[in-house]
């Protein structure tokens, strides 16, 4: 079991900005696709939005708060596969997904990399990432911040940035609502000049422009940019003794 007083970790921070990506939802389906995107909703369920409601990932509502991966928890409810579309479609409904590539204007890719007729590498398939971008809050998380993930221009969009949202009309547009991307290095948003990636915060070791130099376009940033904030110290007991005893988080983003 760790000690509170080690040194808070860069794991430790991203699984509260991601807890701080969910802290306004209210009642809202919080459907995290990941590990640590799991840690950081189930975080937020035990401090800044109680309101939270959260599943094991499969097909069951849960009336607790387990640790990652756990069995037996107590349940509230069922949602079948068939049953996550209502939830799709009709919107009470937060999902933080992962993204192999994201742009300038907050589109992402788990499609293919390279030409769609003839990709050079096959991916997940665009998924679920259509509909959650057109009928729900998205973020999105990404552990290893790079030029090849930060592009341009995705090669394939899977899930659509507002931009592009409007230019598609109001079917698309009126429920579009990307909130967050959190990565290793940093929080953005969507809200930039002309709709595009804004630099939030940098995490605490990070500077600027090391958050410029690992993103493939100009990144749209404040001139002062504030540092994201380090968990509490019952953010860090939650962390470490009750939702990640055994430290599965660095498996993601490991130790500094």
């Amino acid at each position: 079991m760790s000690s509170t007083t080690d040194t808070v970790t860069r794991a430790d921070v991203c699984a509260a900005a991601i807890a701080d990506a969910f802290r306004d939802d209210g009642e809202i389906f919080a459907s995290p696709m990941g590990l640590l995107p799991m840690l950081g909703v189930r975080l937020a369920k035990l401090t800044s939005n109680p309101d939270l409601v959260i599943s094991d990932g499969e097909s069951l509502f849960l009336a607790g708060v387990p640790p990652l991966f756990a069995k037996g928890d107590v349940v509230e409810g069922w949602i079948p596969f068939r049953k996550v579309f209502d939830v799709v479609a009709y919107g009470k409904r937060h999902v933080m997904m992962g993204a192999t590539q994201v742009d300038r204007y907050g589109n992402q890719n788990i499609s293919a990399i390279g030409d769609w007729a003839q990709p050079k590498r096959q991916l997940l398939g665009s998924r679920g990432a259509p509909g959650n971008t057109v009928n729900n809050r998205t973020s999105y998380w990404v552990p290893k911040h790079s030029t090849r993930v930060f592009v341009e221009r995705v090669d394939i969009v899977s899930g659509v940035g507002p931009k592009l949202a409007k230019e598609a009309g109001p079917a698309a547009a009126r429920y579009n609502d990307i909130h967050r991307i959190v990565s290793n290095l940093g929080v953005f948003d969507v809200k930039g000049a002309g709709e595009s990636v804004r630099l939030l915060s940098v995490h605490p070791g990070v500077t600027v422009d090391q958050v410029r130099e690992a993103t493939g376009f100009e990144l749209d940033a404040p001139a002062d940019v504030p540092t994201t904030r380090e968990p509490t110290t019952e953010e860090l007991i939650l962390i470490r003794e009750m939702l990640d005893p055994k430290g599965l988080r660095f498996k993601e983003v490991p130790h500094d």
